[in-house]
């Protein structure tokens, strides 16, 4: 393996603007390493060989003033990118590539970022452990056999596969987060309106939130700085400067925690959890006193009611949204000999063209919208949602920030919840009351439990990014960072 494929972005960077190396040099090392282990990983559904090499071309030639210029990225394949497939891991996008980039595609374009290619994920976003893809499940770096988690298991893998320094993934319940635990790597969550949804395939156009992957809590630090910001094409981007949260990184880095109060959420406090997961937070909770931080439980009553409400707005909003999708205008057309109806054609191609999971959420969220069931399920669970948001606008007057388990277990093996959908959506007991609240959270591992990795959530306030990237920065300057066994 390539020392360039090891080193993290932060450092990439400095090489590349010192001239040090090459940009073209950084990107065939990460190529070179996509195509060595990506046949067992699976982390990608395309790889832009030419595009990357071009676009390090061009950082060599040009400006090198960006602090990411010449640094290798991967990009979930549900952004849009111009002239590159963009599928969203679904039979029925197969093939499409968009004429445009979403927004930030622009940014990490005009960053000087060099984009490898798309990763896989659960179909249209929808999933826990990237099994639902239609083009085969990526595995995870520290043991083959288990999951990577979902649906962003293509970008946290190939960050801990050593095949990018840095991904794009989104957050809809924990889809950034949630892979970060189970691949020992860092995922966060901005603010919902933090960063662009333009271009973005939508899947939950409520909690959706794109955001920075890596392997250490700097560099997503400085990937969420170069993505975020307000974006007048996306009607829920909220117009006010994006904090710093560089600085906070840094500022955590020192390990200095002195006056930082910690809520740990009582109706979290082991609920479901594998004992190595609590011993693993636990653990880190201490090392995080030992900094300064106070420990103060509170209490967010409605928590335990996130789950439902969250598997009836999300599939509500995915039957609107995944509407369009009807073989008339783009993608997949099956069916269409002369001798059928549009509406059977459409029937037709929906059929073929979505996996099981986007066929559940779809027909479950058709169910909650239809008359006479509306108000008592999709209008019950906004409801829950306002109530859980009082639930951290109080905690947050108490603490600064809300820490808990990512997850509540480690990477499971391949096969071993797919049968039980209730059993995967567990995935992200921890996760989803953040998305229902539209504040940001990251995870940062913590740990090993039976020797796979077990991430640490930090929870803050609406456009407070910083207060959890200064908390996460902390815990990693004492507990360090995880290496997966060699591919």
């Amino acid at each position: 393996m390539s020392d360039l494929t090891r080193m993290t972005a932060t450092k990439l960077a400095g090489l590349i603007k010192g001239g040090d190396v090459s940009a073209v040099e950084v990107a065939t090392a990460h190529l070179d390493r996509i195509e060595a282990v990506d046949p067992q990983v699976h982390a990608f559904l395309h790889v832009d060989r030419e595009g990357a090499l071009a676009a390090a071309a061009e950082v060599d030639a040009g400006d090198k003033s960006s602090p990411l210029a010449g640094v290798p990225i991967a990009v979930k394949d549900v952004m849009a990118t111009k002239g590159v497939p963009t599928t969203a891991a679904s039979k029925i996008l197969e093939g499409w590539r968009p004429p445009y980039d979403a927004t930030i595609v622009e940014r990490l374009r005009a960053a000087g970022t060099v984009m490898l290619g798309k990763t896989n994920m659960d179909e249209f976003a929808m999933g826990s452990s990237t099994e639902y893809s239609a083009y085969g499940p990526t595995n995870n770096p520290w043991d083959l056999g288990r999951i990577p988690g979902g649906s962003g298991g293509g970008s946290a893998a190939s960050l801990a596969a050593y095949e990018a320094p840095l991904a794009i993934g989104t957050d809809t319940g924990g889809s950034i987060r949630q892979p970060g635990a189970v691949t020992g790597t860092v995922g966060a969550k901005p603010t919902y309106g933090g960063t662009s949804r333009y271009g973005l395939i939508a899947f939950s156009s409520s909690l959706d939130t794109p955001g920075p992957c890596a392997r250490n809590v700097a560099d997503a630090a400085l990937l969420h700085s170069v993505i975020a910001g307000h974006d007048p094409r996306d009607s829920t981007s909220i117009a006010q400067p994006v904090p710093d949260v560089v600085a906070a990184a840094k500022r955590g880095s020192e390990g200095d925690l002195t006056g930082v109060k910690l809520g740990l959420v009582k109706e979290f406090a082991g609920d479901g959890s594998e004992p190595g997961v609590l011993a693993a937070f636990r653990e880190s909770l201490d090392a995080l006193v030992k900094l300064g931080a106070e420990v103060v439980e509170v209490s967010c009553p409605h928590f335990q009611y996130a789950l439902p409400a969250y598997y009836l707005i999300a599939p509500s909003e995915c039957s609107s949204n995944l509407a369009r999708f009807d073989g008339v205008r783009y993608g997949l057309r099956t069916g269409d000999d002369g001798n059928r109806s549009l509406e059977e054609v459409m029937s037709l191609t929906r059929e073929a063209g979505f996996g099981p999971e986007v066929k559940r959420r779809i027909i479950l969220g058709t169910y909650a919208l239809s008359s006479g069931y509306y108000d008592a399920y999709y209008g019950q669970a906004q409801k829950v949602r306002t109530l859980i948001t009082r639930d951290f606008e109080s905690a947050f007057e108490q603490v600064d920030v809300l820490v808990s388990p990512t997850t509540p277990f480690v990477a499971f093996p391949f096969g071993s919840r797919t049968s039980d959908p209730y059993q995967m959506y567990l995935a992200d007991l921890f996760t989803i009351p953040t998305n229902l609240y539209g504040g940001p959270a990251i995870s940062v591992p913590c740990g090993l439990s039976e020797g796979l990795p077990v991430g640490f959530q930090v929870m803050a306030p609406t456009m407070a990014d910083d207060r959890m990237y200064r908390v996460a920065a902390a815990l990693e300057s004492a507990v360090g960072t995880f290496t997966p066994p060699a591919l």
